[in-house]
């Protein structure tokens, strides 16, 4: 069975200017691609995509749906991101934010979000503190969002305390620690993105939601 990964990287640059975040991805993906399963990359700010908390396009130029497209076809969802004065860049809060109306798309017949039953990992690039803020807050939306969130799930770069080079300038392929987390993330992902295809998650979040409804009327 195929495994599609899908990268949506949320830096700030468009194409065809260089990428730091984009430089991990590559890393990310290229493990990915040797155990097997497709890549996509998808830079964000080469589309319009519009603020906003609903799948539906805001109006006739946003292009989110487009994208929203690609999620929902994908069993891996890896957000990638710079970091911009500490926290995640404002294109990755954007998506997290346009993901938000997936919750309004329930499953007619166990009520679970369109992103029941995919991965999730992260990638993070700057040079200053902040990766493990952005890694922890994006998993945390996206395991909400209904993502499955293996073990050691994401990677990052972000150099010696303080203003630095970044991940290509800094010539930081073989940083031992990233490259390490690299594999480790691209494994783990490559893993449980199988295990749930042969083992879809079961749980019926109507049922469930009934039922509390019920017990709260009853109290």
């Amino acid at each position: 069975m195929s495994l599609q990964a899908l990268f949506l990287n949320c830096t700030l640059k468009k194409s065809p200017e260089p990428s730091n975040t984009r430089a991990l991805i590559d890393k990310v993906a290229a493990h990915m691609q040797s155990l097997g399963a497709e890549t996509e990359v998808v830079r964000v700010v080469d589309y319009d995509v519009r603020f906003g908390v609903t799948s539906e396009a805001v109006d006739d130029g946003d292009a989110w749906p487009k994208l929203l497209d690609k999620v929902k076809a994908a069993d891996v969802l890896v957000l990638a991101m710079p970091i911009w004065m500490g926290t995640r860049s404002s294109v990755c809060q954007m998506v997290v934010e346009r993901l938000d109306g997936t919750l309004s798309e329930a499953d007619e017949d166990n009520g679970q979000y369109p992103l029941y039953n995919k991965v999730a990992g992260v990638i993070v690039t700057g040079n200053e503190d902040g990766a493990h803020d952005c890694a922890a807050n994006t998993l945390f939306n996206l395991t909400h969002l209904g993502c499955t969130v293996p073990p050691n799930a994401d990677s990052y770069y972000v150099g010696k305390a303080g203003p630095g080079p970044s991940y290509i300038d800094a010539d930081a392929d073989h940083h031992v620690y990233t490259d390490k987390t690299a594999r480790f993330m691209a494994h783990n992902l490559v893993y449980f993105a199988r295990l749930l295809q042969e083992n879809p998650i079961p749980t019926n979040l109507r049922a469930l939601t009934e039922a509390a409804e019920a017990y709260g009327e009853a109290g």
